[in-house]
């Protein structure tokens, strides 16, 4: 079967380059958006052009030029959007509408995998303000992809490792801990944790496949599904030495928001939902539509936890 070409669009951020890698790695036609409100960016534009030398192409539009972004789209037969959700970077998800309406009147476009790769939005109705915005976003844009009849494939990847592993999910350090760590309620709900390289390699595996079609595909490999307290062991392990564990409630914890800044608030009612609710995890992967992707396929080798720690010895 002959590989699809792929658009990736926010293709120098953190999901996004690893999505460039493993387009290009999967032997796929890869191009990648440039924007001109790169402006003075050097970062960015070192990254596209390094991108380019390893073989992309590098297409200007601007996502405020339609017919330009419509030209964009219709080089290619799936688009991937990697677009920035996150409060501390730059949240801008409501600006893949004009991406929905250009891939709509290109009409070519057989698979859009919108920017999604957190928890599932679509389990996150109850969520806590001021964070739920994500969530209802991310809906906003599934339903006006949906009402165009385009095709798709949502990517729950769960956790970053890079994230959540090594300062063994810590709030504001990215660092291992190295005398005591805060435990959620009891340290015992069931997390997931995926190498963002890893996120890249099974998102790109999933543009081709009609399995994945019109789905949403959950990144939930067996060996990754650890409580903060498994976690926790594995680094005590390898590096021999224990932590002082200091529990806080769910109440202390929400309580601890007041007075934070806007970014801070919204990642605490997400660590929140992950681990005093458990939202990765308090549900089966059964429903039509749903798919887990270690399952779909076996072949990919991904990295455990213990591998990622091991980086921070």
């Amino acid at each position: 079967m002959e590989k699809s070409r792929v658009l990736v669009v926010g293709g120098t951020g953190y999901i996004g380059r690893r999505i460039v890698k493993a387009s290009l790695a999967q032997g796929h036609e890869t191009y990648v958006l440039m924007r001109p409100e790169i402006g003075l960016d050097i970062d960015k534009l070192h990254m596209l052009l390094a991108f380019k030398a390893q073989g992309a192409r590098l297409v200007e539009a601007s996502l405020d030029d339609h017919h330009a972004l419509v030209a964009a789209v219709k080089q290619v037969d799936v688009v991937v959007s990697a677009m920035s959700g996150v409060h501390f970077r730059s949240h801008n998800l409501m600006l893949q509408l004009k991406l929905v309406e250009a891939i709509k009147e290109a009409g070519n476009v057989k698979r859009f995998l919108p920017s999604e790769f957190g928890m599932d939005p679509a389990r996150m109705g109850h969520a806590l303000e001021p964070g739920r915005v994500t969530f209802d976003e991310k809906m906003e844009i599934r339903r006006r992809i949906e009402e165009a009849n385009i095709p798709h494939t949502y990517i729950s990847a769960n956790c970053f490792a890079t994230y959540f592993a090594p300062n063994l999910c810590q709030m504001s350090t990215l660092l291992p801990p190295k005398e005591k760590v805060h435990i959620y309620g009891d340290g015992n709900v069931k997390v997931v944790f995926m190498d963002e390289d890893d996120v890249g390699t099974y998102t790109i595996k999933c543009i081709d496949d009609p399995r994945a079609l019109n789905k949403t595909i959950y990144l939930r490999p067996t060996e990754n599904i650890l409580s903060q307290n498994e976690l926790i062991a594995k680094w005590e392990n390898l590096t021999g030495k224990v932590l002082e564990k200091i529990p806080i409630t769910g109440d202390e914890f929400l309580a601890s928001m007041e007075g934070m800044e806007l970014a801070n608030q919204v990642g605490v009612g997400h660590y929140y939902h992950i681990f005093f609710e458990g939202c990765l995890t308090n549900f089966d992967i059964k429903e039509d539509g749903e798919e887990e992707a270690s399952l779909l396929y076996p072949e990919v080798q991904y990295t455990r936890m213990d591998e990622c720690m091991k980086r921070y010895l």
